[in-house]
This record gives C-alpha cells, structure tokens and sequence, in this order.
C-alpha cells in the first residue's frame, strides 16, 4: 500500500481545537518532523452524536466545562471547505494528507475530496452502513481494531473486501497504560489476517511506537499536539513537535537496524576482526627445528596471524624459523 518503509502517520485529529489557523501549524510542524503524512478528523456533530451522548473519562478530565459530547465536538469542528483549503495547503507542503471521516456525508465528502487512502476508526468498525460506504469507493484502507475482537475484524474485511486493507493494533484509551498496549496482538493480526500490520499509539511518551516498529510495524500512527496543555480532549496523550520529531528518527534508525537478514560480516566491522580477534603466537622464544606444543604457543591479538581454530593443525609441526617470544607464528 505505501512506500517500502514504515508509514508515519501524524495524528493531529481535533487538536487544532477548531481554528484553521492551528491547523495549518500542526502541518508545518509535521512536515519539520519528517513524517510520511498527517491526517485529521472530518464530522458533522449532528451525525456523529446524539444530543445525550455523554463524554468520555478522559474527555471530562481533558475538558474543563462539563457539557457532552455534542457540545464538545461541536467546538471542535472544522468545515468540509476547511478541510479543501487544509488539504491544499498540506499536499504544497510536500506531505499527503488524509483525514477520518465519522460519518457518511462526510465519507462522501472525503472520497470526492480526492483521497485515495481512507482511515477507519476503531470507533466505527463495527459500523455496516459506513464500512459498506467505504467499501464502494474501493481504495486503500487503513482500519484501527481498538476493542475490537478477531471475530469483529474479520466481520469487517468481509464488508470491506474491494478494498486493500491494512490493520492497525490499537487500545482505545487515552492515554493508554502501557500493561494495556498488548503489542504482541500486532503479530497475531498479522498472523491471523496475512495483511499489513502496524500500530495506532496512544500511549505517553515515545517509547511505544519505537517498540512496534521494532517489532515489524509497516504504518504507525501517533497523537500530536503544538501543546499538552492545550484544552481538549486529546492533548495530553499527543506529542508535542520535538517529541514527534524524535519519535520520527528513532524509527528511521530501527528501520536502518533491521538489515537484510544475512548473517556475515558488515562493511563497517571488517576493520576490527584483527582488532578483536587472535592469532597463534609464540608463547616464549621458540628455535628453529623445535617443535610445537601447547606449552610453547599460546593466542593472543592482533588477529591478522594463523587464527586459534588451526591450533590443532600447528601443535605437534617443526618450527622453520626462529621466533622471539610474542611473535606471531606464520608457518604454513
């Protein structure tokens, strides 16, 4: 689905706390950090949420007023020319632009929008009329699986399957103790469906993610913020954009570590095997003639001489030469 490396998605969601103007700095800040993409969240209140839908734990903790989710979410969205102008404004940065729709006119909205790459929320993928409305446009899928059961997912690839779908591993909470992250779930998705894997973070802290990658990730999603202080509900579990751009070069070392897989030596330790290894050397002054035993040779460094595991093939020969103690031992 994406290019040979891992996918790093920045999730700036709603925390642009409703102003365009936010929006378009969480872009710069994620086209600093060197990520692959940012994505946000399009809605409309009223077909997201009732008017009795309550918020959260985490929602009321990040939120200071007390109103539900309706009110909430209200403040917190953006208009679908918003989101034309955002996506503008994204793609001449150099960055690709995605954004999780909530609801089907918004689905619409997306599809006609130009995307060729649509996130389902693990809030939704038990949701029929939407996943069969994603399924119609038949594009690439990236689905979270938070609280989702194996029997969820695979009812859910059923309905999406025009389309090319990678999973994500993920734990709805906010922010997500770390005995709760359960990444080897990652490889049981992996190993159960035989599709792209990776990992939607909610936890604190960058640690996580770096973990998944580690671990055979092909996407990562995370959370990021211009503030954890900001109000809203998602702030305290973000990044702010050093940590993000950390987060970003920590998993571009992992990928440089995994290698091809071929167990020889690398280029860049060549150098050291005289360095670290031995050779057989001279335990005292050996003459001309004598022969050699385990009390005359011993091995020591540098490595560049006859190597230790041709011991048994110089113990019990005839010394051609004389060799001062310390020397190495160079008979053929």
């Amino acid at each position: 689905m994406f290019m040979n490396k891992v996918f790093i998605i920045a999730e700036a969601g709603v925390n642009h706390n409703g102003s365009k103007e936010i929006a378009k700095q969480l872009i710069d800040n994620a086209v600093n950090a060197g990520v692959d993409c940012i994505k946000f969240q399009t809605f409309k209140t009223e077909s997201l949420v009732n008017k009795s839908a309550q918020k959260a734990e985490y929602q009321i903790e990040n939120t200071k007023n007390h109103d539900n989710q309706s009110t909430m979410l209200k403040k917190l969205e953006l208009s679908f020319e918003d989101f034309e102008e955002l996506k503008r404004y994204t793609e001449d940065k150099g960055l690709m632009f995605l954004s999780t729709p909530f609801d089907l006119e918004s689905c619409n909205f997306l599809n006609n929008l130009g995307l060729n790459v649509f996130k389902i929320p693990s809030g939704e993928i038990t949701n029929l009329p939407y996943l069969r409305k994603i399924n119609s446009f038949k594009k690439d899928v990236i689905l979270s699986t938070g609280m989702a059961a194996l029997d969820e997912i695979q009812a859910a690839l059923d309905v999406l399957k025009d389309c090319n779908v990678s999973l994500l591993h993920c734990t709805t909470e906010y922010p997500c103790p770390y005995d709760a992250v359960n990444m080897n779930a990652m490889l049981t998705l992996k190993a159960k469906f035989n599709l792209p894997v990776g990992y939607s973070d909610h936890t604190q802290g960058i640690e996580i993610p770096i973990m998944a990658a580690a671990m055979g990730a092909e996407i990562i999603e995370k959370h990021f913020t211009l503030d954890k202080n900001m109000e809203g509900p998602d702030h305290k579990a973000s990044l702010e954009p050093d940590e993000l751009k950390q987060m970003v070069k920590a998993i571009r070392n992992v990928e440089k570590a995994f290698g091809n897989g071929k167990k020889e030596p690398q280029p860049a330790e060549i150098k050291n095997i005289a360095i670290a290894r031995k050779s057989i050397i001279a335990k005292c002054n050996i003459k001309k003639g004598e022969i050699f035993t385990e009390k005359n040779l011993t091995t020591k460094r540098p490595g560049n001489g006859i190597s230790p595991m041709k011991w048994d093939e110089i113990v019990g020969t005839v010394a051609t030469k004389d060799y001062l103690e310390d020397e190495l031992i160079c008979e053929k």
